[in-house]
């Protein structure tokens, strides 16, 4: 069993409203727009941590973290990329990702809106946790978790935090 904690779009900002939500977590999980190499530093230095890049990622943040991370976690395949969209939706790069790879599970940022939808045409399920930084139009900050288990995902939990700090 795996407890992962994921977040997006944290825009520079990782807090102790992120700590104490992904204390008891194995690993933090990142799609992009860190916003600095010292938010990403700060998270692996708390949790081991997974992340790509985002399209305000500057050249450190590229240097660490690869556009896409596709790999298997208890019997599940993951795709990560941070411009991802939603089922009906997706960015034609995601699209092809999803195409190629056949994930259970995609994990996609930029939106700043979380979403956990059933995509039945592609035999996934695909989530963007929303925004757990300041930066940006969304009004509550965001960051999920959940467990990896038996090839299925449980007990997934949404943290919500006003965006004023």
């Amino acid at each position: 069993m795996a407890y992962i904690g994921l977040l997006s779009d944290t825009h520079t900002l990782f807090d102790d409203n992120l700590k104490e939500f992904l204390k008891d977590t194995d690993e933090v999980w990142h799609a992009g727009d860190f916003g600095s190499l010292e938010v990403s530093d700060k998270i692996s230095s708390f949790k081991p941590l997974r992340g790509v890049y985002g399209n305000c990622d500057g050249h450190e943040i590229r240097l660490i973290h690869p556009y896409i991370q596709n790999f298997e976690l208890e019997g599940m395949r993951f795709l990560m990329m941070h411009i991802g969209g939603y089922p009906g939706r997706y960015d034609y790069k995601a699209l092809q990702f999803i195409t190629a790879h056949k994930p259970d599970v995609f994990i996609c940022g930029h939106s700043h809106i979380l979403k956990v939808i059933n995509d039945r045409h592609n035999n996934l399920i695909c989530i963007n946790p929303g925004a757990a930084g300041i930066e940006g139009f969304h009004v509550v900050r965001t960051a999920i978790r959940f467990k990896v288990e038996g090839g299925a995902l449980h007990d997934l939990e949404v943290g919500e935090w006003p965006k004023r700090l």
